[in-house]
């Protein structure tokens, strides 16, 4: 069985039509029947354009939503059946990289704060000389001095926030990443060390990510595989390489076409 399996998942909504033309009440299919797996130490991409039920999805598999039907199994344990309560402890399990680090981080919590309270989520009788030495070690880790956990996210630029956010995204000792696009707010330099530093982390600590974006040259760079949605659906899936090569389904196709490409001074 996959580290995490996904089968025939749906994350339907319902709203009043508001107006004489349009039925009382409309279901929007935002995740209509997807099925996916994962393997452990796997860094899955998921793209598709705005609407398209990525952020829906990746929000149902972290049970801030709640699915309409199917399963969400991981590590042999389908997540869809349990009660909140055990939700809320699983959820130490698969944390999440934000888009926007600033937003993110509590700006009145120091870097040490943050992180030694995502510590004690996982391990509340944890000593104050171990929880200082794990703080260090996750500092060490993204790439940040120790010697910065003093001070607060203002004090930090967008590139070393978002090392903030990966260390408290470690912290809890997730078995499975979620990032929801985490440099697409940064510059191109910034965004090369943030990548290379996921697949550092990924080599080091077998990370298992779902990588959620709609800049296909980022997830060609990171993923292992690539998953396309469009309305709600799965339309292809596949090897990274292999999907850019040779692209089956026309959305996908269309996606790769809209990719910006450099042409010759004339």
């Amino acid at each position: 069985m996959a580290y995490l399996e996904i089968s025939d998942l749906k994350t339907y909504f319902t709203k009043n039509g508001g107006s004489v033309f349009a039925p009382a009440v409309e279901v929007i299919r935002a995740v209509d029947g997807v099925s996916l797996s994962l393997e452990k130490g796997e860094i899955l991409g998921l793209v598709g354009e705005s609407g398209c039920g990525k952020s829906t999805l990746y929000r149902t598999i972290m049970q801030l939503i709640r699915p309409t039907a199917g399963s969400i199994v991981l590590n042999g344990e389908n997540l869809a059946l349990l009660p909140p309560g055990e939700i809320r402890r699983r959820r130490l399990d698969f944390q999440m990289i934000f888009q926007d680090p600033y937003a993110s981080l509590t700006p009145r919590m120091t870097v040490f704060s943050t992180l030694a309270e995502a510590i004690k989520q996982r391990h509340p009788s944890i000593s104050k000389a171990e929880i200082a030495q794990r703080v260090d070690h996750l500092m060490e880790t993204v790439g940040l001095s120790p010697a910065l956990q003093r001070k607060y996210p203002h004090e930090f630029s967008g590139g070393q926030r978002q090392r903030i956010a990966i260390a408290r995204a470690l912290a809890p000792q997730p078995k499975q990443v979620n990032a929801d696009d985490p440099v697409s707010a940064l510059d191109v330099s910034i965004q090369s060390q943030i990548l290379n530093l996921l697949k550092k982390l990924r080599a080091e600590l077998q990370l298992t990510m779902i990588f959620i974006t709609h800049d296909l040259g980022v997830v060609r760079y990171l993923a292992d595989r690539i998953v396309v949605m469009h309305s709600g659906k799965i339309v292809e899936e596949g090897e990274a390489e292999a999907l850019f090569r040779n692209p089956r389904n026309d959305y996908t196709k269309k996606l790769l076409a809209a990719i910006p490409k450099l042409s010759a001074a004339v």
